[in-house]
């Protein structure tokens, strides 16, 4: 884990791609995409449907670990309709009984089309980005000067090659020009997006159970 503090505010970088707040007691994570492998079946291509239980799995784990008030998905909860059957719902239910902690959802570009398909899940949903303390949290990037914003969507990874490797880890993206804190996705099925370090960001990368700074380098090591 890594504590990084910004605008007063302590954030513990946890390498289970999630961020703890201990002064507002919430725990955030971003694009899950549960239902992604349901889809994939459908339309034909073979994907183990245990994705959406082993992602939950995690997420209680997790919430048991630091005991959050609140839970808050910055978006992307859901991957598409066609993912969001009754084999859905039937893990949801459990899954929410046993947290502990109330579900907060930030609409992502993946969940905004399926708000009348929601009600079943029990969340608190917000369809723009919501101010907490010196936070902003939204779904897509929403920089502010005053605050640090925190976000998804972009699904955050950092490429490192040399001769002998070539490897592409899941990270977090501190744009530290723009006051802008990308979290990685956290389901296990998502891909990820090849950031590139510059002066004014930090990338602190996933590796096993640790988090590496990389401020600035050049991606040939």
């Amino acid at each position: 884990m890594h504590r990084l503090t910004v605008f007063d505010t302590e954030l513990l970088l946890l390498p289970s791609h999630a961020i703890y707040v201990s002064s507002l007691d919430i725990l955030l994570v971003s694009d899950i995409h549960l239902g992604k492998s349901e889809t994939f079946q459908r339309a034909g291509i073979p994907i183990p449907s245990q994705v959406n239980q082993s992602n939950l799995d995690r997420l209680t784990s997790l919430c048991h670990q630091f005991q959050p008030k609140q839970l808050w998905v910055l978006g992307d909860l859901f991957h598409a309709r066609t993912g969001m059957g009754d084999e859905l719902v039937q893990v949801w239910q459990p899954f929410v009984e046993n947290l502990g902690a109330t579900v907060h959802l930030v609409l992502g570009n993946h969940d905004r089309p399926l708000i009348p398909h929601l009600a079943p899940f029990g969340l608190e949903c917000h369809t723009g980005a919501i101010a907490l303390g010196n936070l902003i949290l939204s779904h897509e990037p929403s920089p502010t000067p005053s605050r640090l914003n925190l976000c998804g969507h972009i699904h955050p990874c950092l490429r490192l090659r040399s001769r002998l490797d070539d490897l592409r880890l899941p990270c977090f993206f501190f744009d530290r020009a723009q006051n802008l804190l990308v979290l990685p996705s956290f389901g296990e099925f998502t891909g990820g997006y090849e950031m590139t370090p510059t002066q004014d960001t930090v990338i602190y990368a996933i590796a096993d159970e640790s988090i590496v700074p990389f401020a600035g380098i050049p991606m040939g090591l």
